[in-house]
């Protein structure tokens, strides 16, 4: 895998750019692991790499529930902010 610079912009509002870069890679290696997988005839390999498929799928929702819970304190957020700009006009 080649290495990338990752660096945070700290502009994220409602979502954060690391996560959806950290969701992308960990979907990518789950289909690659899933192709190894559909390849490989040893039941050894075939076994490890069901182990890393359900690994990284796990991640992945991890990493989904973040991103989820991030949205929804900015839609909170909003929320509020619209009250008090409502209730000052």
């Amino acid at each position: 895998m080649s290495e990338m610079k990752v660096q945070c912009a700290h502009a994220c509002r409602n979502t954060c750019a690391m996560l959806v870069e950290a969701l992308r890679e960990e979907s990518d290696m789950v289909r690659f692991y899933e192709k190894l997988q559909q390849e490989c005839n040893y039941p050894d390999v075939h076994d490890m790499l069901l182990q890393l498929i359900e690994s990284r799928s796990k991640s992945v929702l991890v990493i989904n529930q973040k991103l989820n819970e991030l949205s929804a304190r900015a839609a909170i957020m909003d929320g509020v902010i619209s009250s008090y700009e409502r209730a000052e006009a």
